[in-house]
């Protein structure tokens, strides 16, 4: 077991850049000398390529960026001259590739000839299955197949040394907490197992998943982890953001091994930083989408993911979304959005057990009930590059950008009075949770 820990020094609250090279020159020594061990059959060429699978832009402020870029100088420096960056595959998922401009704002410097596009739908291998008792459970008795367990062709080529998998823990709507081996099987997947991961997490429901390390998914994820990724050469850095006393992003933690245990201490503290529990329920939410990360309801829908365990019952949440101007991630997800909308848990379940192209796409199903409400609140989505027509037809409500921001002008996080009126913001709902306690703990939340 490889297993580091970097958190601020004492009287600092977050690691700055010169800790954060010096720390990764450091984890990159210790890999090197720990493949011979972890992955023999990797360890005796002279020059060694190295992968690195980095998310991709909607988790720009992981700091995965700047750790790559770090990476790709380290490796192929005095610290590992028989090491270099041949490839960088963001772990994309369902999501679409990179484009030039997302890839040199995210990894300044870095060549980008050495990036790859994931094609969850094409270039992959299944390598095993974790068994079907394991699904069963997960999902409530009501799938009872085994999950297979996928990977890109790059990673099982044989032609890297070394493979580090960077990434941010943070609650998440379908694993409970983001990355780890999730960046693998899921951000590097196949469309088989991504499908059927997504409608694992929604049908064992996400109020009784997000903010938790242990869950029936996660379960699944370590057996995969445990029986088809060893003799890999791949180590994990992960990070953990927080707002400082100035309230700008800051690195909290950084860690780094090669089995679960760098994956539960970031679990711990993520959840000191990135979990806020709110002491009444808001009844007006009011979630911004930064137009540079947010460009589809399928990203977007994290404003109702991780913020329904908070809002009250009959309240609203109001999206502003200036950069979302489809359903979907690619045009057959989009086109089955619109077809279905987001149109609560009972009724999507039903057209699913009646459509063979929704059975073909248990991801759509699971975003279906993640983004449907349940009738508990409402979700007003103010998107001006999508029509009244096709928000209402998603049915979302549809409201004015301009007119909302005129009548809610400067927001901070967090509570605001606007006029006597008592409004919760939220300028990114990628970067948290938000919960009343009664809903956390029930594992509740109308969904």
């Amino acid at each position: 077991m490889v297993f580091e820990e970097v958190l601020p020094p004492e009287g600092k609250s977050g690691i700055d850049d010169d800790l954060l090279n010096s720390s990764l020159s450091r984890f990159m020594s210790i890999a090197i000398d720990s493949v011979a061990d972890v992955a023999p059959k990797r360890s005796d060429c002279k020059h060694q390529p190295v992968l690195l699978i980095p998310p991709d832009f909607t988790r720009f402020h992981s700091q995965a960026g700047k750790i790559c870029c770090s990476l790709d100088g380290i490796l192929g420096s005095n610290t590992a001259p028989n090491h270099k960056v041949t490839d960088v595959l963001p772990a994309l998922g369902t999501h679409a590739p990179m484009t030039p401009s997302q890839i040199s704002t995210m990894f300044p410097g870095m060549d980008p000839a050495l990036f790859r596009v994931h094609d969850w739908r094409n270039d992959v291998k299944t390598v095993g299955h974790a068994p079907a008792s394991l699904v069963e459970k997960a999902s409530r008795g009501i799938i009872s197949k085994p999950w297979p367990a996928q990977l890109n062709n790059m990673i099982l080529s044989e032609r890297h040394g070394l493979i580090v998998s960077v990434g941010q823990v943070v609650p998440h709507e379908v694993t409970g907490m983001a990355n780890y081996n999730k960046n693998l099987f899921v951000g590097v997947g196949g469309v088989d197992a991504i499908n059927l991961s997504h409608f694992i997490g929604a049908v064992y429901g996400m109020e009784r998943m997000m903010g938790r390390a242990d869950n029936p998914l996660r379960e699944i994820l370590e057996y995969a982890s445990v029986e088809f990724l060893g003799g890999l050469p791949l180590f994990y850095v992960l990070t953990v953001m927080g707002k400082g006393e100035d309230g700008e992003l800051e690195m909290k933690g950084l860690f780094f091994g090669n089995d679960r245990s760098c994956f539960d201490a970031a679990c711990s503290l993520s959840i000191k930083h990135n979990f806020t529990m709110l002491p009444r329920m808001p009844t007006k939410v009011i979630v911004n989408l930064p137009a540079s990360e947010f460009h589809s309801t399928w990203l977007g829908n994290k404003a109702i993911y991780r913020l329904r365990m908070a809002v009250a019952d009959g309240g609203e949440v109001l999206i502003l979304a200036p950069g979302v101007s489809r359903f979907g991630e690619d045009d057959a997800c989009d086109e089955l959005i619109r077809k279905t909308g987001y149109c609560g848990t009972d009724r999507v379940m039903e057209m699913m057990r009646e459509s063979d192209e929704l059975r073909e796409n248990l991801s759509v199903v699971a975003h279906l009930i993640h983004g449907s409400t349940e009738g508990r609140f409402q979700v007003t989505y103010c998107a001006p590059n999508l029509t009244r027509a096709e928000v209402e037809a998603a049915n979302y409500n549809y409201g004015d950008l301009d007119e909302v921001l005129a009548k809610y002008p400067n927001l901070v996080d967090g509570w605001n009075d606007v006029g006597g009126e008592e409004v919760f913001y939220v300028s990114n709902p990628a970067l948290g949770l938000w919960a009343h306690p009664s809903r956390f703990e029930d594992g509740e939340g109308g969904g």
